[in-house]
């Protein structure tokens, strides 16, 4: 009886860590289906990537990382409406996604839908404080509403967590230019410049806004 019960012991055991090999090589194989899809869309085969993230999602239905990805590809294809869904399910699977919460904001901003985008970044930036990409995206629809001075803000705050960043400084020098705050315009335009985000601030300088550009990068 108890050599019984001691085999059917181990053979429970030996069920157990099966099951659960199995569950770790089924994440594995998520996990590489889903970077496979990340190369695909990074060289331009957006079909590929979405057929790697639904071969995902068809193994893990609620893995928030291929809906994710999936509604980036689809962003960049200008289907924003399918984004949105896709972005959706990946909060619903993981609603401190604060990644998803930012793109979903962005794919409402490309559509004009301002409250929503401003609902959605203020969403990713509760769940990541230090998430520059979500205040400058914030401070990118309060412009847009003609709010340029919370813009400002949340494009200052970009700076101070990610200083390395080039357009945010692009974003305030604009924002500044509005108010007619044209020296601290330049110098932040000059500064995006710096970083690799000339667009604007040759712009200005082609309209005489920002003078002589040797020194508007000399006086920073």
């Amino acid at each position: 009886m108890e050599y019984c019960f001691v085999r059917n012991l181990i053979v429970l055991i030996y069920i157990f860590l099966c099951i659960g090999c199995a569950s770790l090589n089924d994440h594995e194989k998520v996990s590489e289906l889903v970077e496979r899809g990340v190369m695909y869309a990074d060289n331009g085969q957006y079909e590929l990537a979405i057929n790697e993230y639904d071969k995902a999602l068809g193994m893990s239905p609620d893995d928030a990382r291929a809906h994710n990805n999936k509604g980036n590809v689809y962003f960049i294809k200008g289907q924003y409406d399918i984004a949105i869904i896709e972005y959706k399910r990946a909060i619903y699977s993981n609603p401190e996604y604060a990644k998803a919460y930012n793109n979903l904001g962005y794919a409402h901003f490309q559509k004009n839908d301002y409250e929503h985008a401003l609902e959605e970044f203020s969403h990713a930036i509760a769940r990541n404080p230090r998430y520059a990409k979500a205040y400058n995206n914030r401070g990118l629809a309060y412009f847009a509403i003609g709010e340029y001075e919370r813009a400002i803000l949340d494009y200052s705050t970009a700076i101070e967590i990610e200083p390395e960043l080039a357009k945010p400084y692009d974003n305030r020098g604009f924002a500044y230019f509005m108010l007619d705050e044209f020296e601290k315009s330049c110098r932040d335009l000059a500064l995006a410049c710096q970083l690799g985000e000339c667009s604007t601030y040759e712009m200005l300088l082609a309209d005489g806004h920002c003078g002589d550009k040797l020194y508007a990068l000399n006086s920073l």
